[in-house]
């Protein structure tokens, strides 16, 4: 097994290796190669020194995907400094109370999110940089002014000629444990809590990133990058993996709408996806779902030879749709809807789906798509053990307990949580449950917290009737949650949809109604709906798309 390797140093490799390859892009705009990184990152490095940031001082970011945040992120970690990666889609107040609990004494952000924000409400903070050209927002201190009125004139008089690659040395060595980033959960079930990142589960993600995907992605491929890198998932594997491997990072710069990605997938031609359930059910549940449930189709799919032939044809559009040349989409952060992925393995479509937490930088399971078994969400990757809480981990569902060189050190100033989450032994408690088969493959029913107890004390799973439930006519994403013993159904339909087959409200009503009988013949009796509340908006959700259900928990029906 592979022992740790200096992380900064594969920063400086990479850099000097793929010196003169596209590294970073913004999607329709300005790209930097690797030496243009490195020459950022060197000047990034001298306006620290002299505005008197010192290794261990805390480095907050808050802002869009873009090539100049990602440059950034790598100047605070080669240089010995903590990153705080802060999810730009979090709310003003979110951010200021982030800022303030990890102590950062520098902020970047970016164009969006900075007029939002208020200095006034982060006072221990030194300044604040523009993320799209590092020019100074705010400076509360003599030297850091000076520091960046000054930065090409104290550049130049470093280098004077020019800025080699034999000039990328980091003084940096961090040691297996010592702390890279803290990174603030995205709340799904409560407030966020900052979870402290070694070092040595930035490299053990990188590390098994190149163990299963080094050989199917080649230096100089190219990648885009959808999700936040604020968020560990999108940061490990839209990110450090490939920048570190030399391949070129395309950086979706607006909101990633489907038409936007779609046109991307089609430019690009990406070699690796990473992706959150959402992206890949709408374009399915859109495009292709609905041309096979036509009673045509139907007839067609029941002829073994012909319905063949369309699964063939579908995958060949589907595989186009997404650029044509990805080795596998991997699929993480949520559940993953079964009729779609009923559908996808019924084609051969290169997925799999993962498994992971902040906690664990992120990644717990995985497996390649040729292996993979579908429902599940893969088996334990390299440095990692899984075990699954239960008397009887193959029938009887448990929390999902995870150790290795991923986990995190704790949570920030919350040693409480902390205590509560990392047991003695060492073992990361998920709150995920779930069952592991023969073979070691873990198969989520759904989140601890979220578990209902049934009228007779039945364990009862809300994620999978509501998986069920979004397969049906004119759903678009649902919640179940529990009343006085009863379940109920939250559920945002799909109104368009039902406009365009003729429906108005009272038609919707009653599809709805339909699918609640529909569904209630599909359960267990303890897990049938005695109603529902339709919704005019989406839930609230999370950066990585996942529904913050406590808000919902106490709605009236």
């Amino acid at each position: 097994m592979k022992t740790y390797t200096n992380f900064v140093g594969l920063i400086a490799e990479s850099l000097k290796s793929n010196w003169d390859l596209d590294a970073l892009t913004d999607y329709q705009g300005v790209t930097l190669q690797y030496k243009d990184v490195a020459r950022k990152i060197e000047k990034l490095h001298i306006l620290f020194e002299n505005a008197g940031v010192v290794p261990g001082d805390k480095i907050a970011l808050c802002g869009r995907n873009s090539a100049n945040w990602a440059t950034a992120y790598m100047a605070v970690l080669s240089y010995g400094a903590v990153a705080v990666p802060i999810l730009h889609e979090f709310k003003a107040q979110q951010v200021h109370d982030i800022v303030n609990h990890s102590e950062a004494k520098l902020l970047f952000a970016g164009d969006v999110v900075w007029p939002e924000l208020d200095a006034e409400a982060m006072p221990h903070l030194e300044g604040v940089l523009h993320i799209p050209d590092y020019s100074l927002l705010v400076s509360r201190t003599e030297k850091l002014t000076d520091a960046r009125e000054r930065l090409n004139e104290l550049f130049g008089r470093k280098y004077p000629k020019f800025f080699r690659k034999e000039h990328v040395n980091y003084r940096h060595c961090p040691g297996p444990d010592d702390l890279a980033l803290i990174n603030y959960t995205s709340g799904t079930t409560s407030n966020s809590k900052g979870v402290m990142i070694p070092y040595r589960a930035i490299w053990s993600n990188y590390e098994f990133a190149i163990e299963v995907l080094g050989h199917k992605v080649k230096r100089g491929d190219s990648v885009i990058s959808m999700l936040p890198m604020a968020h560990m998932y999108g940061m490990s594997f839209e990110f450090v993996f490939e920048f570190l491997h030399g391949c070129h990072i395309y950086y979706l710069t607006r909101i990633p709408s489907p038409k936007i990605v779609m046109q991307a997938f089609a430019d690009i031609k990406p070699a690796i996806i990473i992706s959150v359930p959402l992206i890949i059910e709408k374009i399915i549940k859109k495009n292709v779902l609905p041309k096979l449930q036509t009673p045509s189709m139907k007839v067609l799919l029941k002829l073994p030879l012909i319905s063949t032939r369309i699964f063939d044809k579908i995958r060949e559009r589907l595989v186009e749709t997404f650029g044509g040349r990805f080795y596998e989409i991997i699929i993480g952060g949520a559940a993953f809807n079964s009729e779609v992925e009923n559908l996808l393995k019924r084609i051969g479509f290169p997925y799999c789906v993962g498994y992971g937490a902040t906690e664990c930088a992120p990644i717990i399971t995985y497996e390649d798509w040729h292996h993979f078994r579908q429902g599940s969400c893969g088996k334990a990757v390299p440095r990692m053990e899984v075990k699954i809480d239960s008397p009887d981990p193959q029938h009887v569902a448990g929390e999902i307990l995870a150790r290795g060189t991923n986990t995190m050190l704790g949570y920030y100033k919350n040693e409480e949580a902390t205590k509560a989450t990392l047991d003695a032994e060492g073992w990361y408690h998920t709150g995920d449950l779930g069952l592991m088969d023969s073979e070691g493959n873990v198969f989520i029913r759904g989140r601890s917290k979220n578990m209902l107890l049934g009228a007779s004390g039945q364990n009862i799973y809300p994620e999978e009737i509501e998986d069920k439930l979004n397969t049906l006519p004119y759903v678009n994403e649902s919640i179940v949650i529990q009343k006085d013993e009863k379940l109920y159904a939250l559920i945002y339909p799909d109104r368009d949809e039902a406009v365009r087959d003729g429906l108005d409200e009272n038609g919707l009503r009653a599809a709805m109604e339909q699918n609640r009988k529909d569904l209630n013949d599909m359960v267990a009796t303890y897990e049938r709906l005695a109603g529902f509340k339709l919704f005019d908006n989406e839930f609230e959700k999370t950066p990585k798309r996942s529904i913050k259900r406590y808000l919902y928990e106490k709605t009236e029906i």
